[in-house]
This record gives C-alpha cells, structure tokens and sequence, in this order.
C-alpha cells in the first residue's frame, strides 16, 4: 500500500490537479490546448532528443527487452481487434481504431513519470529503449492495417506514401531520429543548445501529466462501456502479464524487466484518440478509453509494482 502512497498517487495528483483548474475554469480549453501542444511538439521531443543521443544504445537495447514488450503490445493491438469485430460486431476500421487503443500504452507521461518515482531516474535507460520506438512501431502497426482495411483501390506504393507522410509529420519521430544521429555520428550539440534543450526537458513530464488532466475533463463516458472494458482488460492486464512471462523466459535483467513491465501496464495514451480521430472512427470509444484506463491504472499499476521483483 505505500507503493501507492509514495510512487503512483503524486503522478496522478498532478493529473488530478490539471484537471480540478480546468474543471473549475482556472485553464480554460485553449490553455490547456496550448499546453498539449508545447509537450508533444517541444517539450517532450527534447526529453526524447536528449535521451536517445545520450544513450549507450549497446547497453540498453536488449533484444530480449524489445522482443518481450512489442510481442506483448502486437498480440494486445491483435486481441482487442479482432474481438471488436467478432464479439461486438464493429465494422472494420472501427476495429482496428479500438484495437490501436489496446496498443499504444502511455509510455512517456505516465510510464517515465511512474517509473522515475519507483526506481529512480537511473532506471530510465530501457524506457527510453522502449520509447525510442514506441511512436514509430504503432504508428506504422495501427496506420498500415488501417490503410489494408480501409482499402479503396489504392496500391502498395501509394500506401506506402500515406503510411510515411504520417509517420514522418509526428514530432515525436523527427526528435528520435534526431536523437539516433547525433548518438551515432558521436555529433556534440553545442553547449549553450545542450542546455536550453535541458531546461526544456526538464518541464515535459510535468506540464504533460498537468495537461493531461485539463484533457480528460473534455472526455465523456460514451461509447460501449463493454468494449471499453474488453480493450483496457487487453491494455492494462493482458500486455503486461506477456511482458513479464516472456522476460521471465527469456532472462530479462530485474531492471529492464521492471520498466518493460511498468511501461506496457499503463493506460492508453492520448495518442490512441489522436489516431481515432484521423479516421474518423472509433472515436467515442477511444476518448472512455483514456479517462477510464487512467483511472482504473491508479490501481492495476500498483497490482504489477507488487509483483514485480
């Protein structure tokens, strides 16, 4: 129970406090609008940029960790699916918008914060292994499928084109490649952009847990609250529970097994609204999704740090 005192709730009291001020008009939509923006296209892509360029890509990118954490994310995005179509009778693409829901985990403002506050920041090195590929593995997963079933005649060169120009607009994927050059090329940043890049860094999971719960307050409980549950029992249960079955099998590190396992337990990320509304389906669905999934994570995140060594 002092896990969920001391590392789980200070993450999401400044949700919590995000979305109290704007509940109660102290950030109104806009101001929490430009705040989301300055994380995902500033903020965040500088953590990520400084991340990625200083980190030793030989020690942290263990393919066992890799294989453990995507096998679980691809088989959640697959399950939640596939049973959308069959159990619930959804069309097509509304499937595959719900079952982006079952993949892509809020690995940055929650799963960095949560991770930081239990382990401390030197445990970060396989977030940022995860991360570093997070965006562009379900990105490319979701849209491909997407662009499969929704078809129209196009050929395989013109979704390769759609499937690119969305990967490459995402500001996440630009700081990363970024991130990779400079990491390999042995590239100095000058110091005086090193450290503005730092000051900036230095405010992205904050300011994005705080905007966080400024965009929660805009989404309803809509939707089909049973789907709802049979995709968050995909996010927040099934995919964990392949990580750490697979880390244990495949002898993964305890602490490249903890920020695996802590990273695929969180809730659905904004992201999987953005991508809904791309297309225009599932969007209901996507927005419960969220705001249920982070509440109920307050409690199955502390059940995966209890089982966790």
């Amino acid at each position: 129970m002092q896990d969920l005192f001391n590392i789980i709730l200070p993450v999401f009291l400044v949700i919590g406090i995000g979305y109290i001020g704007t509940r109660r008009g102290y950030m109104s939509g806009d101001q929490i609008d430009g705040l989301m923006k300055y994380t995902q296209n500033f903020a965040i892509p500088c953590l990520l940029f400084t991340a990625i360029a200083r980190l030793d890509l030989g020690q942290s990118f263990d393919w066992r960790l890799l294989l453990a954490f995507y096998i679980g994310a691809g088989t959640s995005f697959t399950l939640a699916a596939l049973g959308t179509r069959s159990l619930f009778k959804r069309a097509g693409m509304d499937s595959v918008a719900i079952g982006f829901i079952g993949l892509f985990s809020n690995s940055v403002i929650l799963g960095l914060a949560i991770t930081e506050r239990a382990y401390g920041a030197e445990a970060l090195a396989a977030n940022f292994a995860i991360v570093s590929i997070h965006a562009p593995f379900c990105y490319f997963l979701g849209i491909t499928v997407m662009e499969v079933v929704r078809g129209r005649g196009q050929g395989v060169g013109r979704m390769a084109v759609n499937v690119g120009n969305a990967m490459f607009r995402n500001a996440l994927v630009v700081a990363l490649a970024l991130g990779f050059v400079v990491n390999l090329t042995g590239f100095a940043v000058p110091e005086p952009a090193q450290v503005a890049l730092d000051l900036i860094a230095r405010t992205a999971l904050p300011a994005a847990l705080f905007g966080l719960g400024g965009v929660l307050v805009r989404y309803k409980l809509a939707g089909d609250l049973r789907v709802i549950a049979y995709v968050l029992s995909m996010s927040l249960v099934l995919h964990p529970a392949i990580v750490i079955t697979l880390g244990t099998v495949l002898n993964l590190g305890e602490a490249a097994l903890r920020s695996a396992v802590i990273t695929a337990a969180m809730a659905p990320g904004i992201n999987t609204y953005l991508f809904a509304s791309m297309y225009g389906v599932g969007q209901r669905v996507a927005a419960s999704s969220v705001l249920i999934g982070t509440v109920f994570s307050i409690f199955t995140v502390w059940i995966w740090l209890q089982i966790l060594p």
